[in-house]
C-alpha cells in the first residue's frame, strides 16, 4: 500500500515538473546521436564520442535531490551491475552544475557518471527541456544509444520507480536485434 501511495505522489510530482513543458522533438530511432561534450561531478570533461562502441543509457532528470530524481538514480545504482553485464553506460544529465552532481552522487552512492548541462544546450538537443515556473529544468527522458552511436529507443515522461527496470528489458531486447 505505502508503495502505491508513494508511487502516486512520485506521478503528481513528475507531472508539476512536466507543467509547461515545451514542447521540443526527441532525436528519432535510428538517426545519430547529438554528440556532447559536458562536465562531470569530478571536473572532467565526458563526450558521446568517448562511448563510441558501447551501449549507453542517457538519461535526463530535473534537479538533484528531488524525490523523483533520487529514486531514478538508486534504481540506476542499484542495478548498475546488471547494465555493466551488458556493456552499457549510465549518463545522467540535468541543469544542475557539477559541484551539486558531486554532491548528489556522494549523498546517494552514485557511482555512474552525472554531467552538468547548466545552460540546458544538451537537453534542448535531445528535446528534453522544460519549464517549471520560469526556470529550464531537464524533462524526464531517456534515450538508449547503440555502439554505431545511434539512438535505439527513445522514452518520454518515465515512471521513476519502473524505468531502470524497463530499460534493462529493452536494452537485452536491443541486443539480440
Amino acid at each position: 500500500m505505502n508503495k502505491i501511495f508513494l508511487s502516486a505522489i512520485i506521478g503528481l510530482v513528475t507531472l508539476a515538473f512536466m507543467r509547461a513543458a515545451e514542447t521540443e522533438k526527441q532525436p528519432e530511432v535510428g538517426k545519430p546521436a547529438p554528440d556532447f561534450s559536458l562536465t562531470t561531478s569530478d571536473g572532467s570533461q565526458v563526450s558521446l564520442k568517448d562511448y563510441f562502441g558501447k551501449w549507453v543509457v542517457l538519461y535526463f532528470y530535473p534537479k538533484d535531490f528531488t524525490s523523483g530524481c533520487t529514486m531514478e538514480a538508486r534504481n540506476f545504482q542499484r542495478d548498475l551491475a546488471k547494465y555493466q553485464e551488458a556493456g552499457a553506460v549510465i549518463l545522467g544529465v540535468s541543469v544542475d552544475t557539477a559541484q551539486s552532481h558531486k554532491d548528489f552522487c556522494a549523498k546517494e552512492g552514485l557511482n555512474f557518471k552525472l554531467l552538468a548541462d547548466p545552460d540546458a544546450k544538451v537537453s534542448a538537443e535531445y528535446g528534453s527541456v522544460m519549464d517549471y515556473k520560469g526556470q529550464k529544468l531537464a524533462a524526464r527522458n531517456t534515450f538508449i544509444i547503440n555502439p554505431k552511436g545511434e539512438i535505439a529507443k527513445v522514452y518520454t515522461s518515465v515512471k521513476p520507480a519502473e524505468h531502470s527496470e524497463q530499460v534493462l528489458t529493452d536494452l537485452a531486447e536491443l541486443k539480440k536485434s
